[in-house]
């Protein structure tokens, strides 16, 4: 049995005569097996399967639904949503925050970076329960006007190509210049080691964090 791939959001899915299922209740659960309308050993959650020639199984999940507040960009919003939906999916679907961006669901890509108190997070797998009553900061939230130090480096190295990870390589870049404004190349590699960019815009990044890294420490001696 191959291992199951949870995709979350605005995807539904409807049963042969049966009533269409949005995701705020349900979550759409894409296992590659081979029975269909089986209840998955490993698993005892999954239901109403139904066999897909493309992805394998399609599976629902009924989830029971929660009042959560989120501290995000320094607001309390409130969702009723599942404890468990990842908070990437309460950003982009629930809330319409969509700077944020999903990119691989496994927390291997970076697209999906949030600051969590500061620190920087995959959203696809952080559950929304583990950010209730934490600070939350999204693209969004870094500067109303885009004059952040790190999004003017990002303009003036014209870093982005297709531009759709370079959302969450700003929240890494911010989130590692707060905790070392003078990172070494070896510093920028690890802390930047999380983010993948398809385009291969690694050197153009560099040149971003240390034009932001410069712009501060030229801030802080006025």
């Amino acid at each position: 049995m191959r291992m199951a791939f949870c995709v979350e959001g605005s995807l539904c899915h409807r049963e042969p005569g049966g009533e269409r299922l949005s995701s705020p209740t349900w979550r759409l659960r894409l296992a590659q097996h081979s029975i269909s309308r089986k209840v998955f050993p490993e698993t005892n959650y999954f239901e109403n399967c139904s066999v897909s020639l493309l992805f394998g199984t399609m599976c629902f999940l009924k989830t029971s639904m929660a009042d959560i507040t989120l501290k995000i960009n320094g607001a309390d919003r409130k969702v009723n949503v599942s404890p468990e939906t990842p908070l990437l999916w309460v950003l982009r679907d629930t809330l319409q925050m969509t700077g944020t961006k999903f990119g691989c669901g496994i927390g291997s890509c970076g697209a999906c970076t949030v600051h969590l108190e500061g620190s920087a997070v995959r959203s696809c797998l952080t559950p929304a329960s583990d950010a209730a009553g934490k600070n939350i900061t999204t693209i969004e939230g870094l500067s109303a006007s885009g004059l952040h130090p790190v999004q003017q480096a990002w303009i003036a190295e014209e870093v982005p190509q297709c531009g759709y990870c370079q959302t969450g390589q700003i929240m890494s870049a911010v989130a590692l210049l707060a905790k070392n404004p003078q990172p070494s190349e070896d510093q920028i590699s690890q802390g930047m080691s999380g983010n993948i960019c398809r385009c291969g815009t690694y050197d153009r990044i560099r040149r971003a964090i240390h034009r932001a890294a410069g712009a501060s420490t030229k801030q802080g001696a006025q």
